[in-house]
């Protein structure tokens, strides 16, 4: 089943915990210092703690789930709703790092106000509220989160000096109709001529062309859309992994300015050597709810709603066994 695609629904990729973790390993012990100073500006307090220390829902020891929020505020604004929102398991258990898509349009229960979509919950209540429902309807427990907002995605990719996706024929057409756009957001006065894409492939996109691939919609479904984004993920991972050290310096001062976390310093220093000590920084990928016709229904609830995605209950033992079991959904015998 296909979902149908909505409007405005721009694509900030919330990937900073893992360039963390590379950066930990890849800078010398002496620079620490520095390091902890400029990790300790993207602290927030903001969030209830109790939320986080809650752990009535489903947890284990060795594995940690952090919710990565990408936002769609723009200056000014005072609210905004949560775009990309995505839960990074870093599963010391099983030595896997995976990354779960949460569908914006999923119909959740959000505290206070009732059923909705999945979306509306950072728009009523910033991150508390958005980790309380997420906990509440998919029963996990989370134990960090990182927010980052739109505007800081151009100017990652173009500090590592773009990032290498594979742009499928029927994409091209959509990409290059929001191209003129994102070309004229891109604030890098040495961004150049503006340049189309012109044909499939793996290739190295820019800032405001990577942007223009994650904000392709029409041409396919929200689902689609969704696995974009991790493959946006993926390849900023190894453009990461790619960066001369040197380098590190200007990505660090690029990013943090766009990032807000709950994780102190020596947590996110932490939990950096942890992702590292696995050796493989390859994501294991999964969206829920489950677009299979059976885990999931996606109808018009009303006109003011819209079209969204309500889950059957028993769809959360797959992502149960996903996070917690590292089984894949295409393994899960509750898939049959």
């Amino acid at each position: 089943m296909s979902r149908k695609k909505n409007k405005k629904r721009l694509s900030p990729l919330a990937k900073f915990v893992i360039f963390l973790a590379v950066l930990v390993v890849a800078f010398p012990l002496a620079a620490f210092g520095y390091l902890y100073f400029k990790l300790n500006s993207i602290h927030d307090s903001s969030v209830n703690s109790d939320i986080l220390n809650n752990n009535q829902y489903k947890n284990e020891k060795g594995i940690t789930n952090i919710l990565l929020i990408g936002t769609d505020e723009r200056p000014g604004e005072k609210t905004s709703r949560s775009d990309t929102m995505m839960i990074l398991t870093i599963d010391n258990k099983n030595k896997s790092l995976k990354l779960t898509s949460l569908a914006r349009d999923a119909y959740v229960d959000i505290p206070g106000h009732g059923k909705q979509k999945l979306t509306h919950a950072y728009a009523y209540g910033k991150e508390s509220l958005l980790i309380e429902t997420i906990e509440k309807n998919f029963e996990v427990d989370i134990q960090d989160y990182a927010t980052v907002n739109f505007y800081s995605f151009m100017d990652i990719v173009d500090a590592l000096g773009g990032v290498e996706v594979d742009v499928k024929e029927n994409e091209i057409k959509e990409m290059n109709k929001f191209i003129p756009e994102t070309y004229k957001w891109d604030n890098d006065p040495n961004k150049g001529e503006i340049k189309y894409i012109e044909h499939a492939g793996n290739q190295k996109l820019n800032g405001y062309q990577l942007l223009s691939y994650s904000r392709i919609r029409k041409n396919d479904s929200a689902f689609e859309r969704d696995r974009r984004q991790r493959n946006v993920i993926q390849g900023l991972i190894n453009g990461v992994k790619n960066l001369p050290v040197t380098k590190y310096p200007e990505l660090l001062n690029t990013i943090l300015p766009y990032v807000r976390t709950n994780m102190s310093p020596t947590e996110i220093i932490g939990l950096g050597t942890k992702v590292l000590s696995m050796g493989n920084l390859e994501l294991k990928q999964m969206e829920f709810p489950i677009d299979d016709g059976v885990h999931s229904t996606g109808h018009i609830i009303s006109h003011q709603t819209g079209w969204v995605l309500e889950f059957t209950p028993d769809s959360l033992d797959i992502l149960h066994d996903f996070i917690f079991k590292d089984i894949m959904p295409k393994d899960n015998p509750n898939m049959k």
